[in-house]
This record gives structure tokens, sequence and C-alpha cells, in this order.
């Protein structure tokens, strides 16, 4: 890989976008590496994914415009097709994932972060949908999960405006989970990826995979949908196990988990 690197510390994997000379701009070449990595993961080993950008300027400033200003219509939308792809196989990935954004999250930076789990950034983190700048619409997912994310009137807000926001107004408005220091970042999002990795593999990916269903229907349907997600656990032995491991040291107060999720 030239442009995307990938390292497993134990149960989770790092995956870079390694292009800092043009802020980590997403061209094809970058978004096909970021296929073909994500299509590499060992999920019987690899239990939390971390997404980063290299460099402490930016996460991913963008698309690259250079390769997307002398597209046709059918190139641009085969080319916003070929980022939807990616980006709607992270987000659909059974692996939980962790955007950890350090700089600029604009465009396709931002919907990329959006196609992640959860989202933590550094206090220098700039996100924002500057396309109607450039005469063109978000093209990676922007304008449907802005939307979801933060409702619809702030997405609009955004997207209208081409307006970029610093990290205190993301966490203010749900963008992202947490803000941390710069030094921090890769850090907290390693220990946030490994306290997920501790649990129970199958009831993690159950979980997200009835989040993620559960949003796309109405909410009768969606109870099913976790309903036959929640019998499907019963027949793992992490099931068993851990209700056994429960049942043995229930009386045992010093037991009792307290969780700071601004630490989680």
């Amino acid at each position: 890989m030239e442009f995307v690197k990938c390292e497993a510390e134990g149960a989770v994997a790092v995956i870079t976008i390694d292009r800092p000379k043009a802020l980590n701009a997403l061209n094809s070449a970058v978004l096909d590496e970021l296929s073909a990595t994500f299509d590499a993961i060992d999920q019987n080993v690899i239990r939390a994914i971390v997404l980063t950008g290299a460099g402490d300027k930016s996460f991913v400033a963008g698309a690259d415009i250079g390769e997307m200003s002398t597209l046709s219509k059918e190139e641009g939308e085969a080319f916003g097709k070929k980022g939807n792809d990616v980006f709607r196989k992270i987000e659909t990935f059974p692996i939980p994932v962790i955007a950890a954004v350090n700089g600029f999250a604009l465009g396709g930076g931002n919907e990329l972060a959006m196609s992640c789990d959860i989202r933590i950034c550094a206090e220098n983190a700039i996100f924002g949908q500057p396309e109607v700048g450039l005469g063109i619409t978000p093209g990676f997912g922007g304008t449907q999960r802005l939307a979801r994310l933060v409702s619809p009137g702030m997405a609009k807000q955004i997207i209208y405006t081409a307006r970029n926001i610093k990290a205190d107004e993301a966490y203010r408005i749900g963008l992202v989970n947490a803000v941390y220091p710069q030094e921090e970042l890769l850090d907290q999002a390693k220990k946030m990826a490994a306290g997920i990795a501790k649990n129970a593999p199958i009831a993690v990916r159950g979980c997200k995979k009835a989040i993620n269903d559960g949003l796309e229907a109405n909410m009768d349907d969606a109870l099913v949908i976790e309903e036959k997600i929640f019998g499907g656990c019963f027949e793992s032995y992490d099931q068993r196990e851990g209700m056994a491991n429960f049942l043995r040291k229930k009386d045992d107060p010093n037991k009792v988990k307290v969780v700071d999720f601004k630490n989680a």
C-alpha cells in the first residue's frame, strides 16, 4: 500500500491514511487502498479499528480537487459511487471503527469520519462540507449522514453556507463524542478501541448491526431486528461464559463497574 497503512496492536487495528503532502486528500488510489485494507482485516483477530490521518494537520482534507476538476457528468457520478461504496463498507463493517480526527476533516474527510461508528477529535480539528463553494454537492454521503447525525436543520446550515466548524462546535452539535489535546488523541482512540475489544465480539458486532439496521426501519420492524440478534446471542460461548462469570461474581461488591464515558 502506498497511501494507507495498517498496524495491528493486539486486537486493535490502526489504519492511517498517509498522504501528508496532499493533507491526506482522497483520490481514486486512496479509496481503492482503503477498501482493500478493510477487506484484508482479519476479523478473527481484530475486534476494533482506529482510523486516522498521518501528521498533525489533517485527518482528510477532502476529495482530490485536482482529480475531480476535469470529470464529466458520468465520471463524476462514478467517482461518487466509488467513494460511497468504500464508506458504506466501513459503515457496515462488522467491527466497530473509531475515527480519530486530527486537523482538517473537510468534504470527503468529514464524510469519511461520519461513516465510522464513533468520532473523537483533537482540539485543532476543523469540520465542514465546502462543496457548494466549488459548484458541487457533497458526493460521498454528506447530505445523508450529516442530517442523520446532527439534525436536518443543522446539516442544511453547514452544507448551504459551506462554513467550517471547530472542534468545540462539532462536540456541541453531536458530530463528535469527545475532544482531546492533539498529543493525546491517538492514545485515547486506542484506549477506547481496547475497551471495546475486551467485550464479547459477537455481542459487539450484533449491537452494531442492530443499531445500523434499526435506524433504517420503523420502530416495530427495528424491535424485531433487535429481538433476532438478541436471540442469536444465546447460541454463543460468549453468552454462556459471560453470564456464568457474572453469576460467580455477583456477590462481590468490588466487581461493580462504573464507566466514565469521556475516558471509556
